[in-house]
Protein backbone atom coordinates (compact mmCIF):
# COMPACT_ATOMS: atom_id res chain seq x y z
CA UNK A 1 0.00 0.00 0.00
CA UNK A 2 1.17 3.47 -0.54
CA UNK A 3 0.86 6.21 2.39
CA UNK A 4 -0.87 9.32 1.23
CA UNK A 5 -1.18 12.83 2.36
CA UNK A 6 -4.41 14.52 1.90
CA UNK A 7 -6.84 17.13 2.98
CA UNK A 8 -10.77 15.49 4.03
CA UNK A 9 -14.24 16.46 5.72
CA UNK A 10 -14.40 14.11 8.52
CA UNK A 11 -17.88 14.49 8.78
CA UNK A 12 -21.11 16.42 7.39
CA UNK A 13 -20.22 19.92 8.50
CA UNK A 14 -16.80 19.86 9.09
CA UNK A 15 -13.79 21.84 7.84
CA UNK A 16 -11.50 20.32 5.78
CA UNK A 17 -8.34 19.22 7.64
CA UNK A 18 -4.91 17.34 7.24
CA UNK A 19 -5.56 13.21 6.25
CA UNK A 20 -3.47 10.58 6.27
CA UNK A 21 -4.96 7.62 3.77
CA UNK A 22 -2.95 4.86 1.54
CA UNK A 23 -3.73 4.45 -2.15
CA UNK A 24 -3.46 0.69 -3.34
CA UNK A 25 -0.13 -0.38 -5.50
CA UNK A 26 -0.18 -0.08 -8.87
CA UNK A 27 -1.55 -3.24 -9.93
CA UNK A 28 -0.93 -4.33 -14.23
CA UNK A 29 -2.92 -1.42 -15.64
CA UNK A 30 -2.39 1.03 -13.05
CA UNK A 31 -0.13 4.09 -13.06
CA UNK A 32 0.85 6.26 -10.12
CA UNK A 33 0.30 9.61 -10.49
CA UNK A 34 2.08 12.43 -8.17
CA UNK A 35 -0.32 15.21 -8.06
CA UNK A 36 0.74 18.44 -8.69
CA UNK A 37 -2.68 20.50 -8.71
CA UNK A 38 -5.86 19.88 -8.12
CA UNK A 39 -9.01 22.43 -9.11
CA UNK A 40 -11.79 23.38 -6.77
CA UNK A 41 -15.33 22.55 -8.41
CA UNK A 42 -18.20 23.44 -7.06
CA UNK A 43 -19.39 19.99 -7.08
CA UNK A 44 -16.67 19.41 -4.32
CA UNK A 45 -18.95 22.24 -2.02
CA UNK A 46 -22.12 20.18 -2.68
CA UNK A 47 -20.57 16.70 -1.58
CA UNK A 48 -18.65 17.70 1.15
CA UNK A 49 -21.44 19.75 2.55
CA UNK A 50 -23.81 16.78 1.51
CA UNK A 51 -25.76 19.20 -0.43
CA UNK A 52 -27.09 16.47 -2.95
CA UNK A 53 -27.14 13.67 -0.17
CA UNK A 54 -25.62 10.39 -0.55
CA UNK A 55 -22.52 12.14 1.14
CA UNK A 56 -19.96 9.00 2.64
CA UNK A 57 -17.17 10.20 4.94
CA UNK A 58 -14.40 10.79 5.75
CA UNK A 59 -13.96 12.74 2.35
CA UNK A 60 -11.12 13.75 0.40
CA UNK A 61 -12.46 15.67 -3.05
CA UNK A 62 -11.09 16.98 -5.94
CA UNK A 63 -12.00 15.71 -9.53
CA UNK A 64 -9.97 18.30 -11.65
CA UNK A 65 -6.31 16.35 -10.84
CA UNK A 66 -2.88 16.95 -12.94
CA UNK A 67 0.36 15.91 -12.16
CA UNK A 68 3.34 12.83 -13.70
CA UNK A 69 3.25 9.26 -14.08
CA UNK A 70 5.95 8.43 -11.01
CA UNK A 71 4.78 4.76 -11.75
CA UNK A 72 3.38 2.13 -14.12
CA UNK A 73 1.95 -1.58 -13.87
CA UNK A 74 4.27 -3.86 -16.08
CA UNK A 75 1.17 -4.11 -18.74
CA UNK A 76 0.70 -0.26 -19.33
CA UNK A 77 1.37 0.51 -23.01
CA UNK A 78 -0.26 4.41 -22.76
CA UNK A 79 1.82 5.83 -20.76
CA UNK A 80 5.42 6.05 -19.46
CA UNK A 81 7.06 7.09 -16.28
CA UNK A 82 7.33 11.02 -16.51
CA UNK A 83 4.49 11.89 -18.64
CA UNK A 84 1.99 15.02 -17.82
CA UNK A 85 -1.28 13.44 -16.86
CA UNK A 86 -5.24 14.22 -15.97
CA UNK A 87 -7.56 12.46 -14.03
CA UNK A 88 -11.10 13.79 -14.23
CA UNK A 89 -14.41 12.81 -12.48
CA UNK A 90 -14.47 8.94 -12.75
CA UNK A 91 -11.49 6.58 -12.64
CA UNK A 92 -13.28 3.48 -13.88
CA UNK A 93 -16.79 2.10 -14.89
CA UNK A 94 -18.01 -1.31 -16.09
CA UNK A 95 -16.84 -1.56 -19.66
CA UNK A 96 -19.62 -3.77 -20.93
CA UNK A 97 -22.41 -1.78 -21.38
CA UNK A 98 -23.28 -0.07 -24.47
CA UNK A 99 -22.46 2.97 -23.15
CA UNK A 100 -18.96 2.00 -21.81
CA UNK A 101 -18.82 0.70 -25.58
CA UNK A 102 -19.94 4.01 -27.44
CA UNK A 103 -17.28 6.11 -25.17
CA UNK A 104 -19.56 7.39 -22.54
CA UNK A 105 -18.73 5.84 -20.03
CA UNK A 106 -20.26 9.00 -17.62
CA UNK A 107 -23.61 6.92 -18.35
CA UNK A 108 -22.54 3.50 -17.62
CA UNK A 109 -25.31 1.84 -16.69
CA UNK A 110 -23.63 -0.02 -13.75
CA UNK A 111 -22.21 3.63 -12.82
CA UNK A 112 -19.31 5.03 -13.25
CA UNK A 113 -16.42 5.15 -10.44
CA UNK A 114 -16.74 8.67 -9.35
CA UNK A 115 -13.07 9.73 -8.48
CA UNK A 116 -14.25 10.72 -5.23
CA UNK A 117 -17.02 9.88 -2.96
CA UNK A 118 -17.57 6.63 -4.73
CA UNK A 119 -16.92 2.69 -4.24
CA UNK A 120 -14.18 1.26 -6.68
CA UNK A 121 -15.14 -2.10 -8.95
CA UNK A 122 -14.75 -4.21 -5.86
CA UNK A 123 -17.75 -3.27 -4.11
CA UNK A 124 -16.06 -2.02 -0.98
CA UNK A 125 -13.12 0.53 -1.13
CA UNK A 126 -14.19 3.90 -0.95
CA UNK A 127 -12.55 6.05 -3.49
CA UNK A 128 -10.70 9.79 -2.30
CA UNK A 129 -10.22 12.40 -4.88
CA UNK A 130 -7.26 14.67 -5.64
CA UNK A 131 -6.84 16.80 -2.55
CA UNK A 132 -4.00 14.56 -1.86
CA UNK A 133 -0.31 14.55 -2.93
CA UNK A 134 -0.74 10.67 -4.85
CA UNK A 135 -3.21 8.73 -6.90
CA UNK A 136 -3.34 5.49 -8.63
CA UNK A 137 -6.14 4.89 -11.15
CA UNK A 138 -6.41 2.53 -14.66
CA UNK A 139 -4.44 4.37 -17.54
CA UNK A 140 -7.43 3.81 -19.43
CA UNK A 141 -8.62 6.40 -17.39
CA UNK A 142 -5.92 8.78 -17.41
CA UNK A 143 -5.78 11.65 -19.59
CA UNK A 144 -2.52 13.12 -21.60
CA UNK A 145 -1.97 16.75 -21.43
CA UNK A 146 -0.69 18.87 -24.47
CA UNK A 147 2.65 19.81 -23.99
CA UNK A 148 2.24 23.84 -24.38
CA UNK A 149 -0.37 23.56 -22.00
CA UNK A 150 0.44 24.48 -17.89
CA UNK A 151 -0.79 21.68 -15.54
CA UNK A 152 -1.96 24.21 -12.89
CA UNK A 153 -4.37 26.32 -15.42
CA UNK A 154 -5.56 23.21 -16.80
CA UNK A 155 -6.37 21.21 -13.99
CA UNK A 156 -10.22 22.15 -14.43
CA UNK A 157 -10.14 21.35 -17.86
CA UNK A 158 -11.02 17.74 -16.43
CA UNK A 159 -14.02 18.87 -15.02
CA UNK A 160 -15.02 22.25 -16.13
CA UNK A 161 -14.02 22.11 -19.46
CA UNK A 162 -15.47 18.93 -20.47
CA UNK A 163 -18.65 19.76 -18.98
CA UNK A 164 -18.46 23.10 -21.35
CA UNK A 165 -17.13 21.00 -24.77
CA UNK A 166 -18.99 18.25 -24.52
CA UNK A 167 -22.71 20.41 -25.06
CA UNK A 168 -21.53 22.65 -27.27
CA UNK A 169 -19.67 20.15 -29.77
CA UNK A 170 -23.06 17.74 -29.26
CA UNK A 171 -25.43 20.59 -29.94
CA UNK A 172 -23.42 21.54 -33.20
CA UNK A 173 -22.28 25.21 -31.76
CA UNK A 174 -19.80 27.07 -34.53
CA UNK A 175 -19.90 29.39 -37.22
CA UNK A 176 -23.42 30.62 -37.56
CA UNK A 177 -24.53 30.03 -34.43
CA UNK A 178 -25.79 32.27 -31.98
CA UNK A 179 -24.68 30.87 -28.14
CA UNK A 180 -25.45 32.12 -25.40
CA UNK A 181 -23.37 31.19 -22.17
CA UNK A 182 -25.65 32.14 -18.71
CA UNK A 183 -23.40 32.62 -15.89
CA UNK A 184 -19.41 33.17 -15.46
CA UNK A 185 -17.57 31.21 -13.35
CA UNK A 186 -15.60 28.40 -13.46
CA UNK A 187 -17.68 26.89 -16.04
CA UNK A 188 -19.05 29.73 -17.69
CA UNK A 189 -15.78 31.10 -18.39
CA UNK A 190 -13.90 28.22 -20.08
CA UNK A 191 -17.47 28.02 -22.08
CA UNK A 192 -16.95 31.23 -23.53
CA UNK A 193 -13.03 30.54 -24.67
CA UNK A 194 -14.67 27.15 -26.55
CA UNK A 195 -17.78 28.67 -27.90
CA UNK A 196 -15.28 31.20 -29.43
CA UNK A 197 -12.70 29.01 -30.78
CA UNK A 198 -15.52 26.74 -32.12
CA UNK A 199 -16.66 29.63 -34.44
CA UNK A 200 -20.03 30.83 -32.69
CA UNK A 201 -21.21 33.99 -31.66
CA UNK A 202 -20.97 34.27 -28.12
CA UNK A 203 -23.07 36.03 -25.23
CA UNK A 204 -22.15 36.17 -21.94
CA UNK A 205 -25.37 36.86 -19.10
CA UNK A 206 -23.72 37.57 -15.81
CA UNK A 207 -25.83 39.06 -12.50
CA UNK A 208 -23.94 42.16 -13.19
CA UNK A 209 -21.00 44.22 -15.25
CA UNK A 210 -18.35 43.64 -13.33
CA UNK A 211 -16.84 40.97 -15.22
CA UNK A 212 -18.10 42.38 -18.78
CA UNK A 213 -14.22 43.23 -19.72
CA UNK A 214 -12.79 39.82 -18.89
CA UNK A 215 -15.57 37.97 -20.77
CA UNK A 216 -14.73 40.42 -24.03
CA UNK A 217 -10.97 39.52 -23.43
CA UNK A 218 -12.42 35.78 -23.31
CA UNK A 219 -14.08 35.88 -26.90
CA UNK A 220 -17.41 36.93 -25.79
CA UNK A 221 -19.24 39.15 -28.44
CA UNK A 222 -21.89 40.36 -26.22
CA UNK A 223 -22.61 40.85 -22.69
CA UNK A 224 -25.67 41.50 -20.33
CA UNK A 225 -26.37 41.79 -16.89
CA UNK A 226 -29.47 40.22 -15.67
CA UNK A 227 -29.83 42.52 -13.00
CA UNK A 228 -30.97 45.34 -15.74
CA UNK A 229 -34.51 45.58 -16.07
CA UNK A 230 -35.64 44.11 -19.52
CA UNK A 231 -32.76 42.13 -20.25
CA UNK A 232 -34.13 38.64 -21.15
CA UNK A 233 -37.34 40.20 -22.51
CA UNK A 234 -35.36 42.05 -25.53
CA UNK A 235 -33.49 39.12 -26.26
CA UNK A 236 -36.79 36.62 -26.81
CA UNK A 237 -36.65 34.26 -29.81
CA UNK A 238 -32.32 35.15 -30.89
CA UNK A 239 -30.14 32.29 -29.79
CA UNK A 240 -30.02 29.09 -30.84
CA UNK A 241 -28.23 27.38 -28.11
CA UNK A 242 -27.55 28.69 -24.11
CA UNK A 243 -25.56 26.88 -21.83
CA UNK A 244 -26.97 27.48 -18.46
CA UNK A 245 -23.80 27.13 -16.02
CA UNK A 246 -25.35 28.52 -12.67
CA UNK A 247 -26.21 26.18 -9.85
CA UNK A 248 -28.54 28.26 -7.81
CA UNK A 249 -32.04 28.15 -8.82
CA UNK A 250 -33.13 30.31 -11.95
CA UNK A 251 -36.11 31.33 -13.57
CA UNK A 252 -35.36 28.80 -16.74
CA UNK A 253 -38.64 30.39 -18.19
CA UNK A 254 -37.18 33.68 -18.85
CA UNK A 255 -34.28 31.83 -20.81
CA UNK A 256 -36.34 29.53 -22.72
CA UNK A 257 -38.06 32.27 -24.56
CA UNK A 258 -34.99 33.95 -25.96
CA UNK A 259 -34.45 30.91 -27.89
CA UNK A 260 -34.89 30.74 -31.62
CA UNK A 261 -37.22 27.95 -33.46
CA UNK A 262 -36.04 24.43 -32.70
CA UNK A 263 -33.28 26.31 -30.17
CA UNK A 264 -32.17 24.47 -26.86
CA UNK A 265 -31.26 25.05 -23.60
CA UNK A 266 -28.64 22.86 -21.75
CA UNK A 267 -28.24 22.46 -17.94
CA UNK A 268 -24.86 21.88 -16.62
CA UNK A 269 -24.63 23.49 -13.48
CA UNK A 270 -26.88 21.51 -10.32
CA UNK A 271 -28.94 23.73 -8.03
CA UNK A 272 -29.50 21.87 -4.66
CA UNK A 273 -33.61 22.59 -4.82
CA UNK A 274 -35.74 22.10 -7.84
CA UNK A 275 -36.88 24.85 -10.07
CA UNK A 276 -40.72 25.82 -12.26
CA UNK A 277 -40.40 24.79 -15.54
CA UNK A 278 -43.82 26.23 -17.53
CA UNK A 279 -45.35 24.24 -20.87
CA UNK A 280 -45.44 27.18 -22.81
CA UNK A 281 -41.82 28.35 -22.51
CA UNK A 282 -41.29 24.88 -24.48
CA UNK A 283 -44.26 24.70 -26.90
CA UNK A 284 -44.05 28.23 -27.87
CA UNK A 285 -40.98 27.86 -30.72
CA UNK A 286 -40.33 23.99 -30.05
CA UNK A 287 -37.69 24.57 -27.80
CA UNK A 288 -35.87 22.00 -25.84
CA UNK A 289 -34.77 21.81 -22.47
CA UNK A 290 -31.75 19.43 -22.48
CA UNK A 291 -29.20 18.13 -19.63
CA UNK A 292 -25.34 17.39 -20.37
CA UNK A 293 -23.02 15.39 -18.15
CA UNK A 294 -19.08 15.65 -18.38
CA UNK A 295 -17.65 13.57 -21.28
CA UNK A 296 -16.35 10.24 -21.96
CA UNK A 297 -12.83 9.63 -22.20
CA UNK A 298 -12.31 9.60 -25.86
CA UNK A 299 -14.30 13.39 -25.74
CA UNK A 300 -12.30 14.52 -22.72
CA UNK A 301 -9.15 13.62 -24.80
CA UNK A 302 -10.32 15.26 -27.45
CA UNK A 303 -11.33 18.58 -25.62
CA UNK A 304 -7.55 18.77 -24.08
CA UNK A 305 -6.20 18.36 -28.05
CA UNK A 306 -8.61 21.12 -28.81
CA UNK A 307 -7.78 23.34 -25.95
CA UNK A 308 -3.92 22.51 -26.79
CA UNK A 309 -4.46 23.40 -30.54
CA UNK A 310 -6.22 26.85 -29.87
CA UNK A 311 -3.93 27.81 -26.75
CA UNK A 312 -7.18 27.37 -24.23
CA UNK A 313 -6.66 27.53 -20.30
CA UNK A 314 -8.15 28.36 -17.40
CA UNK A 315 -8.05 31.14 -15.65
CA UNK A 316 -7.16 30.40 -12.11
CA UNK A 317 -6.35 31.57 -8.75
CA UNK A 318 -3.54 28.80 -7.14
CA UNK A 319 -3.80 28.70 -3.64
CA UNK A 320 -2.46 26.02 -0.90
CA UNK A 321 -4.10 23.65 0.81
CA UNK A 322 -4.34 25.42 3.99
CA UNK A 323 -6.77 28.15 2.17
CA UNK A 324 -9.22 25.59 1.07
CA UNK A 325 -12.03 26.03 3.42
CA UNK A 326 -11.08 30.19 3.05
CA UNK A 327 -11.57 29.16 -1.04
CA UNK A 328 -14.75 27.53 -0.21
CA UNK A 329 -16.51 30.20 1.19
CA UNK A 330 -15.19 32.80 -1.32
CA UNK A 331 -16.93 30.37 -4.35
CA UNK A 332 -20.00 30.41 -2.44
CA UNK A 333 -19.63 34.16 -2.70
CA UNK A 334 -18.58 34.51 -6.23
CA UNK A 335 -15.23 35.58 -5.03
CA UNK A 336 -12.95 33.84 -7.63
CA UNK A 337 -11.64 34.70 -11.07
CA UNK A 338 -12.63 31.92 -11.69
CA UNK A 339 -11.19 28.72 -10.71
CA UNK A 340 -9.07 27.83 -7.65
CA UNK A 341 -6.45 25.81 -7.78
CA UNK A 342 -4.71 23.44 -5.07
CA UNK A 343 -0.78 23.44 -5.03
CA UNK A 344 -0.27 20.19 -4.44
CA UNK A 345 3.19 21.01 -3.04
CA UNK A 346 1.52 22.49 -0.01
CA UNK A 347 0.03 19.12 1.39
Amino acid sequence: MIPVKGFAAERVGAPLEPYAFQRRDPGDYDVLIDIQYCGICHTDIHQVTNGWGGSVYPMVPGHEITGTVSKVGPKVTRYKIGDKVGVGCFVDSCRTCEPCKNGLEQFCSGGMVATYNGVERDGHTRTQGGYSNKIVVDENYVLRIPANLHLDRTSPLLCAGITLYSPLVHWRAGPGKKVGIIGLGGLGHIGVKIAHALGSEVTVFSHSRAKEIDATRMGADRFYATSEQGTLENLKGYFDLLINTVSSPTDLNSYLEMLALDGTMVLVGIPETEVPLGAFSLIGGRRSLAGSLIGGIKETQEMLDFCGKHNIECDVEVIPIQKVNEAYQRIIKSDVRYRFVIDSKSI
